[in-house]
């Protein structure tokens, strides 16, 4: 690799201490990035009496949250769960998130999570985040719609996690004038970090941390109009500058693998990976770097293709299809290939005329094959003899009593694949959107201190977001990249602003 190359990828070196000549600002806190965990962190810590700069590298803030559907994941029984009848509670919240976030799940942040996830809503909503009182049927959608902010935005119900805990949903969403709003998200918890006494200083890109002799993290070096900028923090700098899926050498050496994703999900500015580098370079250690989120939405607003199968290249189902879309990319992906299609039959397919191969199926997806028999079909996709059409035949047989006995998709969704013609979907890699963003980070306590690779503090710095490894280690659920983002931000902003400089 070449030095150029080498270099994106390299450890921001810090800068010592002892080279600074004369710092340009002096504050408790220095947060770095304004996106939703830079936001809560500067709030946070504010609130907490501390003063706080948020160095933010565009022009106003904002960053990957603006650009989201606005779902964030509480649960534990909020007031908007129980406006609707729902009755959940921290331990069942916690039940479920040990298991659909796992393997490996850090059960300490999510132990924390689950138990606050109340209180968060309350704090949420008292800095003016508004939820719409409705509940989006799961027959009918994930999308929510006008006056509908709660909705399922997980696996809740789908095997084996419904069998693990009670199913609740714990999707709630920004809306504006019945659209997800990220945008209107953002301009609020941006408002409350100014509001409550945060200096915010766009335009300014954090390039590495100042270290003092003994390892403490006193400052940052930024590029501010032109010229560098010295900037110390007197308590401690809180990192919140996203994940790396911007970052292509980053994605070669730590999670090749996810290299084949289409849609880098954010703004092309940011989650690049500075934050985590210069968290690095300041000894912080990193975990879970080959982690990702991968979504294959197939049935997002189209609820009706879970009744379809889900196949791999020689025909043979490998996964129960009402599995929630965020976890379908990286099954596809890691465990067959990228090489997957959903088979539907003509009821299926809602009687949409005849359509033939490439012909677009909701804008986003496009048919592989279509022919008259399960036969017709597997030859037509070059599959083995005897291969799909034996799927096919094997699960309407079940499917005729309701039954899915090999995947256990729910009842809701099971029915024969009986009215030709029938058709693939095609939704092999390179053919449809994998959306991506990353999952692995620095190493954290649930306060936002960051660790070596020792287990020890790194002192003064501070990692949340997904800057830093949190609740949704190697699972996902819809929401609980903004739900662990606002939440750790505030929690890693409340702990720099109580540390003693």
């Amino acid at each position: 690799m070449a030095d150029s190359e080498a270099s994106e990828v390299r450890a921001s070196a810090p800068l010592p201490e002892r080279s600074v000549g004369r710092w340009d600002h002096d504050v408790d806190v220095i947060v770095v990035g304004f996106g939703a965990t830079g936001a809560c962190a500067a709030t946070e810590a504010a609130e907490a009496g501390a003063s706080v700069r948020v160095l933010e590298r565009g022009w106003r803030g904002g960053g990957t949250s603006a650009e989201s559907t606005a779902q964030i994941y509480m649960g534990g029984g909020t007031p908007l769960q129980k406006a609707n009848g729902f009755d959940d509670d921290p331990d069942e919240m916690y039940r479920y998130l040990v298991a659909s976030c796992g393997p490996g799940a850090d059960e300490a942040k999510i132990r924390i999570y689950s138990d606050r996830s109340v209180e968060h809503y309350h704090w949420l909503t008292g800095h003016g985040i508004p939820f719409e009182p409705g509940f989006v049927p799961y027959e009918v959608s994930t999308h929510p719609g006008p006056g509908q902010s709660l909705s399922y935005t997980g696996s809740e119900r789908t095997w084996p996690f419904c069998e693990l805990a009670r199913p609740a949903p714990r999707g709630h969403t920004v809306l504006q004038d019945g659209v997800m709003s990220g945008e209107l998200m953002m301009q609020i918890l941006m408002k409350a970090a100014v509001d409550a006494g945060a200096a915010v200083q766009p335009d300014t890109d954090a390039r590495t941390l100042v270290v003092a002799d003994d390892g403490r993290v006193v400052g940052v070096v930024a590029r501010h109009e032109g010229r560098r900028q010295l900037l110390r923090a007197r308590r401690g700098v809180v990192l919140t500058t996203g994940g790396f899926q911007r970052n292509r050498e980053m994605l070669r050496w730590h999670a090749p693998h996810l290299l084949d994703t289409t849609v880098p999900i954010g703004p092309e500015i940011g989650d690049d990976g500075s934050g985590i580098r210069m968290g690095i370079g300041a000894g912080g250690a990193v975990i879970r770097m080959d982690s990702g989120c991968v979504t294959l939405g197939f049935a997002y607003g189209h609820r009706d293709n879970l009744r379809g199968i889900l196949v791999n290249a020689q025909g043979q189902r490998y996964v129960n299809e009402d599995l929630y879309q965020s976890n379908h990319g990286g099954v596809a992906l890691q465990r067959q290939g990228g090489q997957i299609y959903l088979i539907v039959d003509d009821e299926i397919y809602q009687g949409r005329g005849s359509p033939g191969p490439g012909d677009e199926v909701g804008g986003t997806y496009s048919l592989a094959a279509v022919a008259e028999s399960p036969e017709a079909l597997e030859a037509e996709l070059g599959m083995p003899p005897r291969s799909l059409s034996h799927t096919i035949a094997v699960y309407n047989e079940h499917a005729g009593r309701g039954e899915d006995p090999y995947f256990h998709k729910e009842s809701l969704w099971v029915q024969p694949l009986a009215t030709p013609p029938y058709a693939a979907i095609d939704l092999r890699v390179g053919h449809t959107f994998y959306a991506l963003f990353t999952l692995g980070g620095l190493h954290t306590r649930p306060g936002g201190e960051v660790l070596d690779a020792d287990g020890d503090v790194v002192p003064g710095l501070f990692a949340a977001g997904r800057t830093a490894s949190g609740v949704p280690a190697q699972g996902y659920n819809s929401g609980l990249s903004l739900g662990d983002c606002t939440f750790s931000g505030r929690l890693a902003g409340e702990s720099a602003a109580r540390r003693s400089g």
